[in-house]
């Protein structure tokens, strides 16, 4: 694994539960974690379960004993590393968004696509979908409970931010995250409108806006999405929020805001889908639910009902505890590398692959193109 921060965490969590809980065709073993300071990878190692650490990337891909990388670095390295690793033969676990830029991800691609002729395979790291609840809200559209698509509502808020004197952390500086809100959350809400729905964005009318211009430069780092600043001030560089209109592929109309500017919201992703026989809505704060409305029974008895989603027929929680008994949020990582070891096992191609992971990230683009031009409509170009 590259990165051992907050994702690291929520990942080391997974590969070492992953083997307890499901039946795989394959035994993962944690080897080694890598991070640029030795005596900090080497504290992470021994607390997240790795057996070793290593502070240099390439020589750990180039290693006879490694099989698979797991990328959970900031979003400027993505490419260089998981084609690297591609190349060298290892199956790649990269966190979401795939990449900073269209290039970068469409080069992954390429990479991605020449190493599947070889049986080397590769996934894109969007764990909200493996909340057992998204998985059945989109069992729930692919049978046709909600006949035909009409409107998507996402929304993503957060509020660690909000105060100007939080300090600039890799996440507030476009070099190396890409964009702000809209690339680490706002993408998550991408790729969970179009999985669910089974359409993709063909365009949108977007505006973003950066509520902070200026921050106290980095001192320290507190774990998790903690820091300290300095004295110094730098400039942020990405934005604070941005919403957008979209038009589905099959469609379906949407609006879209991801903001880490929504004071009292500390991870309120929320998702509704209107069709023309039902509509469903899930909110993360409520993860193990699921709110379903059957437009087609009698209006004396319709309405949007609660399903709680812990029965052993739902996705995943056959593996987990009795009915009623929840999961959290980290059992979504745990499902994500379940099913890449599944993929890895079989030899068939996870899901979400890095073509998917780039067609979010035409999007993320065509947002930010538009915002800057006045929110003209702009096509995806998938």
């Amino acid at each position: 694994m590259i990165g051992y921060a907050f994702m690291g965490e929520a990942h080391s969590q997974a590969w070492r539960t992953v083997g307890r809980v499901f039946d795989l065709p394959v035994d993962a073993r944690m080897q080694v974690v890598v991070g640029r300071d030795a005596d900090k990878v080497a504290a992470a190692a021994d607390r997240l379960g790795w057996a070793e650490s290593a502070t240099d990337w390439r020589e750990v891909i180039a290693r006879d004993d490694i099989d698979i990388v797991d990328v959970c670095t900031p979003g400027d390295s993505h490419a260089e590393i998981a084609i690297a690793a591609l190349e060298a033969g290892k199956h790649v676990l990269c966190e979401k968004p795939l990449a900073n830029t269209v290039y970068e991800a469409t080069q992954m691609v390429d990479a991605a696509a020449h190493a599947a002729e070889h049986g080397v395979l590769a996934m894109v790291a969007f764990n909200y979908r493996r909340v057992p609840a998204v998985t059945l809200a989109r069992q729930l559209v692919e049978e046709g409970r909600l006949g035909e698509i009409r409107h998507v509502r996402a929304t993503y808020l957060q509020d660690w931010i909000t105060d100007p004197e939080f300090p600039l952390v890799w996440r507030l500086q476009k070099d190396k995250a890409g964009s702000g809100a809209l690339g680490d959350i706002g993408a998550h809400i991408v790729d969970m409108a179009q999985y669910v729905t089974g359409q993709r964005i063909s365009g949108v009318s977007a505006l973003t806006e950066t509520f902070i211009k200026e921050r106290p430069l980095l001192a320290s780092l507190e774990g998790g999405l903690g820091a300290t600043g300095s004295s110094e001030r730098g400039p942020v560089t990405v934005d604070d929020a941005a919403l957008f209109l979209a038009r589905f592929s099959g469609g379906a109309i949407g609006t879209f805001e991801a903001t880490r500017f929504a004071a009292g919201h500390k991870n309120g992703l929320r998702l509704e889908i209107e069709g023309s026989k039902g509509s469903i809505a899930f909110d993360m704060e409520s993860l193990n639910e699921l709110q379903f409305h059957d437009h087609t029974e009698p209006a004396v008895s319709a309405g949007f009902r609660r399903l709680l989603v812990t029965e052993p027929e739902h996705p995943y929680m056959a593996a987990w505890w009795p009915p009623g008994h929840i999961i959290g949020y980290e059992h979504s990582f745990t499902h994500e590398v379940r099913d890449f070891l599944e993929a890895v096992g079989t030899g068939q191609q996870p899901t979400p692959s890095f073509a998917d992971g780039l067609q979010v990230q035409r999007v993320l683009d065509a947002v930010e193109t538009s915002a800057a031009a006045e929110s003209r409509w702009t096509p995806t170009g998938d």
